[in-house]
């Protein structure tokens, strides 16, 4: 699993105080969105057809982290009403193929500035996404990680921390203390991983309203209709600075944009006839994700994919966790506990999310710059 690091400082606000000024935000760490892990199980089912003589190859190519025997049975209930929920991760690793890409120094390190809870609904024809900005301030309970090291809980810290301070480990365990839910998978995706497995899709197809350029995430986009490859899509989800407030709630509009544009690519692979790229597919995509234990080998992801087929953006309500502007700290984000509360609720209980619990909350000044096609 990657190493710890120390949790990133950058801010999230586009407020400057708790007067209300907006500001660009000063941070120029580059950031990851590796958003397409969840995505990337169906192309590990496609790609696994008529292949069964590779299994073994793909097989390789997975990491796992046995979640359940780390955490043991202190968690939420696990609700059989049919629904499944999985807790997604973008890992920044500097290290390897990252570097180049995300910047920094290569100690071996890895931060996750991306959380995404994807809650599949019974029968899996629908889901709801919903996503952790990472400067949340948040109680991070105590956990022992997956190499055995107990960490101490913490109070008003970083949401994103949790990884930075254990693994994936302490990352689940702080996501069900926060929402009451029991995740039944992990998966978490690279920089490189990201890259590779857009340009094996032949790129994603988006509309963007107005220009982007942010130097930052190395992106430059005229006003228009943009086919992205692997650097491009990269960018696009790293890019905060270059459109809208600059917040990371900004972000996470555009997150969400490209993730709707991604999985509708995916759906159209089912159209793809040619075993060597239908493999090519598979191979990156194993070699991308890190996943709990059940989902470790091609047979699971695969079955687990199989259920998500069919499953287009249209059926998916994407959402931000309900948070407030800390006027503590402009650079920082509260839970609004009531409205989280609503969706956290409906979700245990397999129910749309309602519309009044996002109402009224911290956003970003992003919504539409990004479209699909």
């Amino acid at each position: 699993m990657p190493a710890e690091t120390t949790p990133d400082t950058g801010g999230t606000s586009p407020r400057e105080s708790a007067g209300g000024r907006r500001r660009k935000s000063r941070s120029k760490r580059r950031k990851a969105l590796l958003v397409a892990a969840w995505t990337a199980a169906g192309v590990v089912a496609l790609g696994g057809t008529g292949l069964g003589y590779l299994y073994f190859h793909l097989n390789g190519n997975i990491r796992s982290i046995d979640i359940d025997q780390a955490l043991g049975a202190d968690r939420p209930t696990d609700v059989d009403n049919g629904s499944q929920d999985v807790l997604v991760l973008g890992s920044d690793s500097r290290s390897g193929g990252n570097g180049e890409l995300g910047g920094g120094s290569d100690d071996g390190t890895a931060r996750s500035d991306t959380a995404m809870i994807v809650h599949l609904y019974e029968g899996h024809k629908k889901a709801s996404v919903v996503s952790i900005p990472r400067d949340t301030l948040v109680d991070r309970p105590s956990c022992t990680d997956a190499d055995g090291t107990t960490h101490e809980a913490a109070s008003q810290v970083m949401f994103n921390s949790a990884y930075s301070t254990g693994g994936a480990v302490c990352a689940v365990k702080t996501v069900e203390s926060m929402t009451g839910i029991r995740m039944d998978h992990y998966m978490e995706i690279d920089f490189s991983g990201f890259r590779q497995l857009i340009d094996d899709l032949g790129g994603v197809r988006i509309t963007t309203t107005e220009d982007i350029d942010d130097p930052d995430s190395h992106l430059d986009l005229e006003a228009g209709a943009h086919t992205l490859d692997g650097e491009q899509a990269l960018g696009l989800v790293r890019t905060r600075h270059g459109v809208g407030d600059g917040s990371d709630l900004g972000r996470i509009q555009l997150q969400q944009a490209f993730v709707r544009a991604l999985v509708d690519r995916v759906e159209q692979l089912g159209v793809l006839t040619s075993p060597k790229k239908l493999y090519d597919l598979a191979d990156t995509a194993t070699r991308t994700v890190t996943t709990d234990s059940g989902l470790a080998s091609v047979k699971d992801l695969a079955s687990f994919a199989g259920g998500l087929k069919g499953l287009s953006s249209s059926h998916m309500d994407m959402v931000t966790m309900p948070v407030q502007y800390d006027s503590a700290d402009g650079n920082r984000v509260l839970v609004d506990e009531d409205r989280s509360a609503r969706v956290w609720s409906a979700l245990r209980a397999d129910r749309s999310i309602p519309a009044s619990a996002t109402e009224g909350t911290a956003s970003g000044d992003a919504k539409n710059v990004v479209n699909e096609g």
